[in-house]
């Protein structure tokens, strides 16, 4: 099943995600947005993250999976991890 959801953080950015759900686990997680992310290679770092994430997983969980997968180096300008999993949840319903 492919997925969409969108989410504008409040005086933020928006964040796009676009995943498929295979056997109740997100896959091919592409994050996408008019936010800044620094170095740009983070990106593919939180796709990373989420994938092969639950599908019933608690939005809180999935911003946890970001958080620990960016160290103080990486800077997110607009949005946060909790935006990206608003955006999953978006698409999950």
């Amino acid at each position: 099943m492919k997925c969409h959801g969108e989410y504008k953080s409040p005086g933020g950015k928006l964040v796009v995600a676009d995943f498929q759900v295979i056997q109740d686990r997100l896959e091919n997680v592409r994050i996408s947005g008019d936010f800044f992310l620094y170095p740009d290679d983070a990106i593919h770092w939180i796709n990373d993250a989420l994938t092969g994430a639950s599908a019933d997983v608690d939005p809180a969980d999935l911003a946890q999976r970001v958080r620990l997968i960016l160290g103080p180096e990486v800077e997110m300008l607009g949005f946060d991890a909790d935006a990206i999993a608003e955006a999953v949840r978006r698409g999950l319903s």
